[in-house]
């Protein structure tokens, strides 16, 4: 087998040639360079999940695990050391200790806390309507009580698209993201917006006024639920779920390349994964920037795929052949075509984990990295949310549907 060569010459050759971005699934020429590079067939694994077994695909020399099955709507999770700490749609924070096979509820608090990380000696939680701080201690007999949180920053709450994750930069300074009620709305994270209408995008927390303040870092994203920075660059990139009004295959569900101040056009501005477009349904709205202030994705994915959580592979991770990559959680569409109030089920579009593939800091493609999770009628027993890269190296994954809990893709030679 010869690995394939990530070079900027080699992907220039394959644009002129019309075969960069294409899914070429065993051998891309280039073009003379060099006569055949092969790109290994994925690994058919049975993997066993409650007594049931699955077929999953994945790359050779890994092995899926389902690690803890009793974990009820798992979240984003986060690694602190070797403990793992998981946001639940089920109104608890878990937390796991290796070998991660029984799991603690280390508090339960309402309101959706979606995500946590830890900072020095403190725990961080995003819920629905807020941010919240307390201290942490890893004792393993250590509970954490509602009135032991302190208000760091509120948030506008919602009962559509309530998820909040709360992220912990390279700066050590704290981000949180909030999307956008509905399909359109005048929404957008400006200060000449009221606090009530600021929605869509990322803000940073200001710790340094007195209160702390949200600042407003990067705007116009729907629904974006994971952000992580890539180790070499240190850019920021985060996962956005596009709106639903405009059929089944528009627009495209996205990667965003997050610069601050940059905006990404929701709800004014849709991108078809070639050009920008106006959206009709905020024609009454007035747009706040001109459309060559739009941001274009970095990379796409099918309209209604729904990607959520995501991680950087750092030198830790085992898979250190995908250094730098991204792995995404892909939870899947309600559909792709009609047939019912949510479409035909057969038709949806299916969970799994992806890795957008990084080549000196300029993404190169985005390919499949772990498919199974949906059956030939369209029952899933699993969908990715969360993703993390584990203290011991491996890939870990929640998911919060079917059979809802954590998994792990081992690399095991």
């Amino acid at each position: 087998m010869i690995k394939v060569l990530k070079l900027r010459f080699f992907r220039s050759k394959l644009c002129a040639a019309g075969l960069y971005g294409q899914s070429i699934s065993w051998q891309i020429l280039l073009l003379g360079l060099l006569t055949v590079v092969t790109v290994p067939a994925h690994s058919i694994q049975e993997v066993e999940v409650a007594g049931n077994r699955f077929a999953v695909s994945h790359p050779p020399g890994y092995v899926l695990e389902a690690v803890n099955l009793r974990l009820n709507g798992p979240r984003m999770l986060y690694f602190h050391g070797d403990e793992i700490l998981v946001g639940s749609r089920d109104d608890r924070i878990y937390r796991l200790f290796p070998p991660y096979d029984n799991a603690q509820t280390l508090a339960h608090l309402p309101l959706y806390p979606h995500s946590v990380v830890i900072r020095g000696n403190e725990i961080i939680i995003a819920r629905t309507h807020g941010v919240f701080r307390a201290r942490y201690s890893s004792d393993a007999d250590w509970r954490l009580l509602e009135r032991d949180l302190e208000l760091l920053v509120p948030l506008e709450p919602s009962r559509s698209h309530s998820s909040r994750t709360v992220g912990l930069g390279p700066d050590n300074r704290l981000y949180v993201s909030i999307g956008m009620p509905g399909n359109c709305g005048n929404y957008y994270l400006d200060s000449s917006y009221p606090e009530t209408l600021r929605r869509g995008g990322l803000f940073l927390i200001d710790e340094d006024s007195r209160p702390a303040k949200l600042v407003p870092y990067v705007s116009g994203l729907r629904n974006p639920v994971g952000f992580d920075w890539q180790p070499d660059s240190g850019i920021l990139y985060i996962t956005n779920n596009g709106p639903d009004h405009l059929g089944y295959d528009q627009p495209p569900e996205y990667f965003a390349r997050g610069i601050e101040g940059s905006f990404h056009g929701m709800p004014w501005y849709q991108f078809d994964g070639k050009q920008l477009f106006e959206d009709p349904c905020a024609s009454e709205f007035e747009r706040p920037l001109p459309i060559e202030s739009v941001s274009i994705p970095a990379a796409t994915f099918d309209a209604r795929s729904a990607p959520l959580g995501m991680a950087f592979v750092t030198h830790q991770a085992k898979a250190s052949e995908f250094h730098g990559d991204a792995i995404i959680a892909i939870h899947g569409s309600w559909a792709t075509s009609t047939g019912s109030f949510y479409g035909d089920a057969k038709t949806r579009r299916e969970p799994k984990l992806v890795r957008v593939d990084f080549n000196d800091g300029e993404i190169a493609r985005v390919v499949d990295l772990l498919t199974g999770f949906q059956l030939v009628d369209g029952k899933r027993w699993a969908r990715p949310a969360g993703v993390a890269i584990g203290n011991d190296g491996d890939i870990y994954f929640t998911s919060d549907a079917g059979y809802e809990g954590l998994y792990r893709l081992r690399k095991v030679k």
